[in-house]
C-alpha cells in the first residue's frame, strides 16, 4: 500500500548555502530578534525557515499548522534523507504530515526494503499539549544541521508532528487553563467531530484514528512513541512515562521497556540534564499512592502494545514554562532514538520473540484493575507558583525547583481482574457488519468461509446487559454479562472467520471478547444483535 504524496504542502526553498542553526542554545537566543523580521521571499536564503513558531517568538506562540507544513517541506527539501508525505486525513480535510527519515523515498515499501528499525513519533494528539509537535520538527532541523548522523545508520524515523490538525486551529487562549503557556493560545484537545483522539482506537469513529491504524499496518513501526503534557499532580518531575499498561502486552516487550530501555533514558537525562524523570503517576492525599492511568487500549500507548509492538508515552509536565516542557519532551525524545540507534537489532528480536508467542489456549485478561507495588517508592512530589496570565488575567501555574521526597505505594501496573482463554478462531456472522468492517480496519486478516453444517463452536448467553447513564465520546458503553456455552451451529453463507493464530490476535481477542472493556460491544458497536438477544460473534472451542 504505497501512500498518497501530499501535495498541499507550500514550497518554502532554503538554499543548501544558508546560515544554519548550530544548537538548539543558538536557536533560542536568536528567538526574539528573528520574531519580528518580516519574512524573505521565496527561495531566499533565511534562518528563520528552520526555526518553529515558538522559537521566533520566544515561546509565546506554537506553530499553526501552516507553519508545520512549511518547515516540514523545508527540511525535506534541505535533506536527501528526509522524504514528505501523508499518512491520511483530518474530518475537515487536512492532510496529516509523514516526514519518512532514513529510506529512499516515503512509500512503506521503500521503508521495509531498508531493514532497519521504524520508529514512529507522534506529536499533537491533543492539540493543546503542544510540546512534542514543536520538539519534533527542531530535532528534525537539528538532523538536517548535523547532529545525530548515526540515527539513519540503523533507523527510519516516521515523524506525525501534528496528529490533530483540525484541534490545532482552534486556538484559543483559555484552552488548558492553569497550564503555563503557550500565552499566545494553543488548540483543543478534541478533534473536529469533539472527539478524544486518544479514545478512539478501538471504536475507530475518527478519520485520523483511520488513518492512523492504516499507516501503522502499511508501514508496521517496531517502535511508536505518543508525546503528550500532563494535567494535574503537583510533582517534580520535567516528564513522566508510561510503557504499554494492558495486562495483555507481551512479557517480553514490557520487560524490555522497564528493565533497559526506561531506565536507560531516565539516567542518561539526569547525568546530562539533570532533571528529573520518572513514571506516569497522579497522587491524591485522599486516595494514598501514584497512580498511573489506564490499560485499555483505547488509548495509543496500550493499543500498540496490543499489536506486538513497543510503545511509549510521554508526558511533559503541565507547570513546567512551555519552553522547559518542548526541551525536556526533546531530551527524552533524542535519548530514545540514541538507545534505539544503539540497539536497532535487538528492539527487532524483543518484536519479532512478541510475534511468535502464540495466545491461543492461554488464559488473557478481558477486565483488568490496579496492582500494588510490593514496597512502597519514593516519589518526587512538588510545589508550584500562581502567576497572572498577560492577556486572560487567570491564574496559571509555575513550576518551582522544590523537591518533596514522599514514600508511598506505586499501582503503576495492571492485573487481570477477569480472564478468559483465548480460541483459534472468531466466527463473525451476517449481519455484523460494523464487526468485519472494524477488524479489516485495524488490519486484522479476516477471510471468507464456506457455509458449515452442525459445526461445534462456542456462542456468548447474554444474560443481561448494562448500558451507560451517559455517551461518552459519541457512544453509549454498554457492558454484557453472560457466558460462552458449547453448541452446534450451521454457519452460514457470509460467516467470515478471524484467525487468532496472526500478529494481531492479542487485539483481536480484545475487540471480540463480549466481557472485553474495550471491545466492539462495549462501544455499542453490536447493539443490532444484542438487542435481539445474541451476541452475533462465535468462537472456537478452547483448544479445538
Amino acid at each position: 500500500m504505497r501512500l498518497p504524496a501530499l501535495h498541499t504542502v507550500p514550497s518554502f526553498g532554503v538554499a543548501a548555502s544558508s546560515k544554519r542553526c548550530q544548537s538548539l542554545a543558538t536557536a533560542a537566543l536568536l528567538a526574539v530578534t528573528l520574531a519580528l523580521v518580516p519574512r524573505p521571499a521565496a527561495g531566499q536564503a533565511a534562518l528563520s525557515d528552520l526555526l518553529t513558531r515558538a522559537e521566533r517568538t520566544d515561546f509565546v506562540e506554537t506553530s499553526s499548522y501552516e507553519d508545520v507544513l512549511e518547515l516540514s517541506r523545508s527540511l525535506a527539501e534541505l535533506s536527501d534523507e528526509i522524504h514528505l508525505t501523508t499518512f491520511g486525513y483530518t474530518n475537515e480535510g487536512r492532510a496529516l504530515p509523514l516526514l519518512v527519515v532514513g529510506a529512499s523515498d516515503a512509500s512503506p515499501e521503500a521503508v521495509h526494503a531498508t531493514g532497519k528499525t521504524r520508529v514512529y513519533l507522534q506529536g499533537n494528539i491533543h492539540a493543546g499539549e503542544v510540546c512534542g509537535k514543536e520538539a519534533l520538527l527542531m530535532l528534525l532541523r537539528e538532523y538536517v544541521n548535523g547532529g545525530y548522523p548515526a540515527w539513519t545508520d540503523d533507523l527510519v524515523l516516521l515523524v506525525a508532528p501534528i496528529y490533530n490538525a483540525d484541534g490545532n486551529e482552534r486556538v484559543d487562549l483559555g484552552n488548558r487553563p492553569r497550564q503555563h503557556g503557550p500565552v499566545g493560545g494553543m488548540g483543543q484537545r478534541p478533534n473536529a467531530q469533539g472527539l478524544d483522539l486518544n479514545r478512539d482506537h478501538m471504536k475507530l469513529d475518527a478519520p485520523e484514528a483511520r488513518s492512523l491504524v492504516a499507516m501503522l499496518t502499511a508501514y508496521d513501526p517496531h517502535v511508536g512513541v505518543d508525546l503528550h503534557t500532563t494535567n494535574g499532580t503537583r510533582h517534580a518531575y520535567h516528564l513522566t512515562y508510561s510503557p504499554p499498561l494492558h495486562p495483555n502486552t507481551p512479557e517480553v516487550i514490557d520487560s524490555f521497556l522497564r528493565d533497559q530501555w526506561l531506565p536507560t533514558v531516565t539516567r542518561r537525562i539526569e547525568e546530562k540534564h539533570g532533571w528529573e524523570y520518572y513514571y506516569y503517576g497522579n497522587h491524591n492525599p485522599r486516595r494514598p499512592g501514584w497512580y498511573t492511568f489506564d490499560h485499555r487500549p483505547r488509548f495509543n500507548n496500550n493499543y500498540i502494545g496490543l499489536r506486538n509492538r513497543i510503545a511509549i508515552l510521554s508526558e511533559a509536565y503541565s507547570y513546567a514554562t512551555f519552553e522547559d516542557r518542548v526541551l525536556a519532551t526533546l531530551y527524552f525524545v533524542e535519548e530514545i532514538l540514541e538507545f534505539a540507534q544503539q540497539n536497532a537489532m535487538r528492539i527487532q528480536e524483543v518484536v519479532e520473540d512478541a510475534e511468535r508467542e502464540s495466545v491461543i489456549g492461554r488464559q488473557l485478561a478481558t477486565r483488568a484493575e490496579f496492582e500494588q507495588s510490593p514496597e512502597e517508592v519514593t516519589i518526587l512530589l512538588g510545589e508550584v507558583a500562581e502567576e497572572r496570565h498577560p492577556y486572560t488575567g487567570e491564574i496559571i501555574l509555575r513550576r518551582l525547583d522544590v523537591v518533596n521526597p514522599t514514600s508511598m505505594h506505586e499501582y503503576g501496573t495492571f492485573t487481570p481482574a477477569e480472564t478468559e482463554t483465548a480460541p483459534e478462531a472468531y466466527y463473525i456472522l451476517p449481519g455484523a457488519e460494523a464487526a468485519i468492517e472494524r477488524a479489516r480496519a485495524h488490519g486484522l486478516q479476516v477471510l471468507p468461509m464456506t457455509p458449515t453444517v452442525d459445526m461445534e463452536v462456542q456462542r456468548f448467553r447474554v444474560d443481561s446487559t448494562q448500558v451507560a447513564e451517559r455517551p461518552f465520546q459519541g457512544r453509549t458503553e454498554r457492558t454484557l454479562f453472560g457466558e460462552w456455552e458449547t453448541v452446534v451451529e450451521s454457519l452460514p453463507e457470509g460467516t467470515v472467520v478471524v484467525p487468532v493464530n496472526q500478529s494481531l490476535g492479542r487485539l483481536a481477542f480484545t475487540l471480540f471478547e463480549p466481557r472485553s472493556d474495550d471491545g466492539l460491544a462495549n462501544w455499542a458497536l453490536l447493539d443490532a444483535s444484542i438487542e435481539e438477544g445474541r451476541y452475533p460473534i462465535l468462537r472456537a472451542p478452547s483448544g479445538g
